[in-house]
């Protein structure tokens, strides 16, 4: 590459990123350090440690930033698909070839060199996704455009769930952030929250809870959209009607599960009914409101099924933990528990560097991974961790502006899709540590010890900088 071309990389370059980017990872590194300090092995350069390995993978990364900021932006686009089906492919092989670690089979080891490819595969979605979406001719509400977008994600989520790594295909589901911006409606994200309230609901109270909470949301709706009163009327005797026969079936008398399945068999049945009413009397969407609030009404009642059968228990362990449903602080919820109390034992100010006591003693483990934040929150304190909040929020909002000055949609969907994959990670692993999500096992970007982690949030952040880098010589 010529010089003039370097200089004009490094001229367009977005140094408030790249200075967010590097103060984010010394502190990551410093924290590791904290996290697994040994006096007998006090240098922060020996290799023999964590904090010394993980010098090793910061290096490796700026490497790679060196490698990503050089190659033609063209080649991102190009080479996007078969970058997905590479790791794809890796995904497939990591199946059978594969060591296991924490009951995860999801790595590769080379010359004791450990590689996951479910995090890179974050980086290989997003681009395969912003090639598909960037296409003119595609409009994301089109029926074959929106399956083939979901498969796209599904694939890689699928392959994640077979390696028994749950946390990080959860994170996939983040994406739908960046297909909110492109064109997904809104009343998909309300009906993602509804589902996260009811299986909350299904979980930790009576049946009848969630389904009138459903009722009543589903009934000031239709009253807010209706223009006459007879439409509320119609489907609100119908609507009662059905759940009526459901629940005097399911309470007044005593029947097998296998029997209430099949009464929900027959409402779901009586749908196309429904549908013939709703353009007989040109109310479809009442129509709309009905078949979505009786299929919430039939999800909150199968939770408990799924719930029981398709989750590890260590998984419904630490669930139960979060909802309050089985407080164990010696068991499953020890992580958290411990975590919250190194947290709040930090006070204003925290106790100093390398003073923690919960650190020093090993009361969190994995506090160097999963865990890093409590030891932000015991020796740095609420400033200290505030400050770390305040950073990541200016990267993710810096990511934001980024995105919405490109002048290529490939450019403006992967930039989404960054945010999506930060934002998702940063909450929910801040939110672990102090007891508002379930322990998921993903790591703190930055900060979590792990080359692996580290360069695939590095190359990710980096592809999307090189392309921000490029757009002032696109003509709009």
């Amino acid at each position: 590459m010529e010089k003039r071309q370097v200089s004009n990389i490094l001229e367009s370059l977005d140094w408030i990123t790249v200075g967010l980017y590097l103060l984010l990872v010394l502190m990551g590194w410093l924290n590791v350090y904290a996290a697994v300090y040994n006096e007998d092995y006090h240098s922060i350069f020996d290799i023999s440690q964590r904090y010394g390995k993980q010098m090793l993978w910061i290096l490796a990364a700026v490497l790679l930033i060196i490698i990503i900021l050089l190659i033609d932006v063209k080649i991102y686009v190009f080479f996007s698909y078969f970058i997905y089906g590479f790791v794809i492919l890796l995904l497939l092989l990591v199946l059978t070839l594969g060591v296991e670690v924490n009951a995860s089979k999801s790595w590769f080891e080379i010359a004791g060199i450990r590689i996951q490819p479910a995090e890179f595969s974050k980086v290989a979605t997003i681009l395969a996704l912003a090639n598909y979406l960037s296409d003119p001719n595609r409009r994301l509400l089109q029926l074959k455009t929106l399956l083939t977008t979901l498969i796209i994600i599904a694939i890689p989520m699928g392959l994640i769930l077979l390696q028994n790594d749950t946390g990080t295909a959860i994170v996939f589901v983040s994406l739908i952030f960046m297909l909110y911006r492109e064109g997904l409606p809104g009343w998909i994200l309300f009906l993602g929250f509804m589902a996260i309230v009811v299986s909350v609901l299904a979980l930790t109270k009576p049946f009848i809870v969630p389904m009138a909470v459903i009722v009543i949301i589903a009934l000031i709706y239709a009253y807010s959209i209706s223009k006459q009163k007879d439409d509320v009327k119609h489907f609100s005797l119908g609507f009662f009607t059905i759940i009526g026969i459901f629940v005097g079936i399911k309470y007044l008398f005593s029947l097998s599960i296998l029997l209430e399945w099949i009464v929900m068999g027959v409402i779901l049945a009586s749908l196309p009914l429904l549908v013939y009413y709703a353009f007989l009397k040109r109310g479809a969407k009442m129509l709309i409101i009905w078949v979505i609030s009786i299929s919430f009404i039939l999800f909150s009642y199968s939770i408990d099924y799924f719930y029981d059968n398709f989750l590890q228990p260590h998984q419904k362990d630490r669930i139960d933990h979060v909802l309050g449903i089985n407080f164990d602080p010696q068991g499953a919820g020890y992580n958290v528990h411990q975590s919250k109390i190194a947290i709040g034992s930090g006070g204003f100010w925290g106790k100093g560097f390398l003073q923690g006591t919960q650190t020093k003693f090993d009361f969190v483990p994995e506090q160097s991974t999963d865990f890093i934040f409590c030891t932000i929150g015991e020796e740095w304190g609420f400033v200290g961790s505030t400050t770390v909040i305040m950073l990541f929020l200016a990267l993710l909002i810096r990511i934001i502006i980024l995105a919405e000055r490109q002048r290529s949609h490939f450019s403006r969907i992967y930039g989404y899709g960054v945010f999506s994959i930060l934002f998702f990670h940063v909450a929910i692993n801040i939110g672990m540590t102090i007891g508002i999500t379930p322990v998921i096992g993903i790591p703190l970007p930055f900060f979590s010890y792990g080359g692996s982690s580290l360069w695939a949030f590095t190359i990710l952040l980096f592809i999307f900088l090189r392309l921000d880098a490029n757009r002032r010589f696109l003509v709009k």
